[in-house]
């Protein structure tokens, strides 16, 4: 049954990508490896722990699920957040490694991305950086599936908690003179702002000028009294989960910590954008959170 190694939110995340990829007629984003990678045994848990209104305890692994009661939930509260940012972050990593020789992609909490195995560009060096618990249980898919482990990509095992970014990544054959882009998503909506920050700052002290960091983030209004109700569900499933939200961040909160560590907002997209950009005349039930956005940052000089 469902295990601590990976975060549970994480695990749905990956469901809804495995989904998506498998059955999803509109594409935002084709995680095409996620099912492998997830398994089927686990895309079941996770598909009846949403049918069980997220009780754990009610899980039952001889028992599957049903799609007509799982999909529709999946598409309004759980899917529209990592489809978005993940096609969000990979399409500006794309533009980044464009014409260059050499470049690198931290991602800070990689969880099951598969990105090293759908990388089709040999000139991206990747770090994926995680718990050792989650670092460790990925590995042993791999191996079950027997894929090949490409040259390109570095498994770096790192408790946030306990490990310094700053020491750590530089062990593991990262370089700081090489151009990098740096990934945290689905992290600051358990954040708070000095943690926020401290990330940030370990960033920064790892990166190069013109050195990129995407993210997204919930909004001030996560939190509030009028905060749309699936925002409110939301947090309420979380919660449950064991996962609780910790802070809804302003805009000026944002850039105040990114100009203090060197880096300025290249791309604010608002919730109204990520609707135009991803969910325009779908016909699945997908919509844009009304407090979620994406920031594209980059590394400036001092003035």
């Amino acid at each position: 049954m469902i295990d601590t190694q990976e975060s549970i939110t994480a695990k749905l995340c990956s469901f809804a990508r495995a989904y998506h990829s498998n059955f999803g007629r509109q594409k935002i984003f084709d995680d095409y490896l996620a099912f492998d990678l997830m398994g089927r045994e686990q895309y079941d848990e996770i598909g009846q722990l949403i049918e069980k209104n997220y009780e754990v305890s009610q899980l039952d692994e001889k028992s599957g699920f049903s799609g007509k009661t799982v999909y529709p939930v999946l598409n309004h509260y759980i899917s529209p957040i990592p489809l978005s940012r993940i096609a969000f972050a990979e399409k500006e990593l794309q533009r980044f490694a464009q014409g260059k020789e050499k470049c690198q992609y931290v991602i800070c909490g990689a969880g099951m991305d598969t990105f090293a195995f759908r990388n089709d560009n040999p000139h991206i060096r990747v770090f994926e950086l995680d718990h050792p618990d989650t670092r460790r249980y990925k590995l042993e898919r791999i191996h079950q599936l027997e894929w090949n482990i490409p040259d390109t990509v570095s498994f770096v095992p790192i408790d946030f908690a306990k490990d310094d970014m700053t020491q750590v990544l530089p062990s593991c054959g990262f370089e700081p003179d090489v151009p990098t882009f740096f990934a945290v998503l689905g992290v600051t909506y358990y954040l708070a702002l000095d943690v926020f920050e401290d990330t940030v700052s370990k960033i920064g002290i790892l990166s190069s000028l013109k050195d990129e960091l995407v993210f997204d983030f919930p909004d001030e209004t996560t939190l509030s009294d009028n905060a749309a109700p699936r925002v409110k569900d939301l947090a309420n499933i979380t919660e449950k989960l064991g996962e609780p939200m910790q802070h809804g961040f302003s805009l000026m909160e944002i850039r105040n910590v990114l100009e203090k560590h060197q880096f300025s907002v290249e791309t604010h997209r608002t919730p109204v954008q990520i609707q135009r950009e991803f969910f325009t005349s779908r016909t699945d039930g997908q919509t844009a959170y009304e407090n979620i956005h994406f920031i594209l940052a980059r590394k400036e000089e001092k003035e």
